[in-house]
């Protein structure tokens, strides 16, 4: 079985938006469930837990409604004081549902493209893997400094990769790398999804990433989504 865990506890802002980002709508239909109008389609996506403010749950609840995106919908979570923290509070909330060797797959509801592609490519990709993650090569020269002012090293660039989501993990060993994070207080530190598995040593699987796969963060990923919904509906 896999379960999606869609992030949806963000603030937004950097969008400078009246409500967060992910809650905005675009076309008639809020951002958020584009993503999991995609979950919901895929077949290889048996149910979907929700990170979301309590405030907010109701609310998502009666979208997914309203839309006929509810069959798979698993629970909701509440957000933890980062996004590793939220991941956390997802794995331990599905816990009396998840097997060991089922998966998660970890999305952010902020990355309203995802595609039936990538969630295709990334569960097929953990064959032989305790995880996945998509990546795109870097197209700029990489330099490292170590005060953020001046230049220490150059990197070599065909080496390094910028992570996306969707990540997808064997739950029981990711749940338990994620567990011995937070027992050591460490978990705070976290940036990426994929972090706790490095890590714990868990071997993770690159795949292509998706250009169109972007996160909205800003004002301009926000127009740069509208556009590309307007050009999709022509």
């Amino acid at each position: 079985m896999t379960i999606a865990i869609v992030l949806s506890g963000g603030t937004g802002s950097r969008v400078g938006a009246v409500v967060p980002k992910q809650y905005i709508e675009v076309n008639g239909m809020p951002v958020i469930l584009y993503c999991i109008e995609t979950l919901d389609e895929s077949e290889k996506i048996d149910q979907i837990q929700i990170v979301a403010e309590a405030e907010w749950q109701d609310r998502i609840m009666d979208w997914l409604d309203a839309f006929g995106l509810d069959a798979k919908i698993l629970g909701f979570s509440e957000p933890g004081e980062t996004r590793q923290g939220s991941i956390l509070n997802a794995l331990k909330d599905i816990c009396d549902v998840a097997e060991d060797d089922d998966y998660v797959f970890i999305h952010d509801a902020a990355r309203p493209l995802l595609s039936l592609d990538l969630i295709r490519e990334t569960v097929d990709g953990i064959k032989g893997y305790d995880g996945v993650i998509p990546v795109l090569p870097m197209k700029d020269t990489v330099y490292l400094s170590k005060d953020g002012q001046s230049i220490s090293s150059l990197l070599e660039r065909s080496e390094v990769f910028a992570g996306q989501a969707p990540e997808m993990f064997v739950y029981g060993e990711y749940c338990k790398a994620n567990k011995v994070l937070e027992d050591s207080g460490r978990i705070r530190a976290i940036n990426g999804s994929t972090e706790p598995a490095v890590l714990a040593g868990m071997k993770i699987h690159m795949i292509d990433g998706d250009e169109r796969n972007f996160k909205i963060t800003t004002q301009a990923d926000l127009e740069r989504f509208v556009e590309i919904v307007k050009q999709d509906e022509q």
